[in-house]
């Protein structure tokens, strides 16, 4: 027992340490793929909804998504560091918060302009857009194999949406799916680069900005008990949920592999909606669909190659 002891409080080698880093980035990458799993049920559960008004949707989604995010907060750290950890959390967190924030309105003022499909499109940079950010402002180096599977999995979804594309794709549009991909890959650098800064108060924060401007907004806020339903799952789960494990996630690995797995989200999408609404998916989607879980598969085996070799 005494020499269990002895080696436990021995300083840790440069294997340790190795195996210690690896172990981080392994449980990033699964934090960050469940992430995307979760965020993957969003159409499903909007198919449910009966709602018009887009504002009421991100009104009760946003809010219930804060609930989830402060209850989650205070169980975990207790209110007075739940406190500390908002006081603390600076401009980095601030600048998050906003990116979130952004991105969850703009995707909502997008859609009256252009379609999902070419909102998704543009999003499907977000991955080369959080690589370069990456490199450009602190030197994150981006291996041959991640550039690959970033290119791949632009022309995955590049198949998979091209059955549905339009031409009317308005400049109004098309630069507001820009900026959506643009935040996005902005908050997963910033998360990556000040990992030491706790990051769910500010999702949270970003969460209450939504809920704030949708409620200047909003035409009617009374919903039916059906859709107050979907909309606690919409909005707890799927997108609070969500934004926990990512944010948990994406402070360990790498911007440019976050992203990378984030993609699997409109890959998983539409089989949850052929699965839960029988809605089958076009023949475009399956083969695109496969290209960018292909890519995602064989990125993540060439990284655990690496690390054995």
């Amino acid at each position: 027992m005494s020499a269990v002891n002895s080696s436990a409080t021995q300083p840790k080698g440069p294997i340790s340490e190795v195996r210690s880093a690896a172990r981080e980035r392994q449980i990033g990458m699964l934090f960050v793929l469940g992430s995307a799993l979760v965020w993957s049920f969003g159409g499903a559960l909007a198919r449910f909804l009966s709602a018009s008004d887009p504002w009421s949707i991100i009104f009760w989604r946003s809010g219930w998504a804060a609930a989830f995010l402060i209850g989650y907060m205070l169980k975990r750290d207790g209110v007075g560091q739940a406190i500390t950890h908002f006081r603390k959390m600076g401009v980095p967190g601030i600048a998050v918060s906003l990116c979130f924030a952004t991105a969850s309105m703009a995707f909502v003022v997008a859609l009256q302009y252009t379609s999902v499909a070419n909102i998704l499109l543009v999003q499907a940079g977000g991955p080369l857009i959080a690589a370069s950010l990456a490199w450009l402002f602190f030197r994150e180096k981006v291996s041959v194999g991640t550039w690959v599977a970033i290119a791949t999995v632009i022309f995955g979804i590049g198949v998979m949406e091209s059955e549905s594309l339009d031409g009317n794709i308005s400049p109004i549009g098309g630069l507001l799916s820009l900026t959506i991909s643009l935040v996005f890959a902005v908050a997963t650098v910033i998360t990556r680069r000040y990992a030491h800064v706790e990051m769910v108060p500010a999702v949270t924060l970003g969460v209450l900005i939504s809920f704030s401007v949708a409620a200047f907004n909003v035409k009617q806020f009374g919903v039916t008990p059906v859709d107050m339903l979907v909309l606690f799952a919409f909005g707890a789960l799927n997108l609070g949920w969500g934004l926990a494990m990512f944010i948990s996630g994406a402070r360990r690995i790498p911007a440019s592999i976050a992203s990378l797995i984030g993609t699997a989200e409109p890959v998983l999408g539409p089989v949850w909606v052929w699965l839960i609404h029988s809605e089958t998916p076009s023949l475009m989607t399956l083969i695109g669909g496969l290209i960018v879980l292909g890519a995602l598969i064989g990125h993540s085996l060439g990284q655990l190659w690496l690390r054995r070799s």
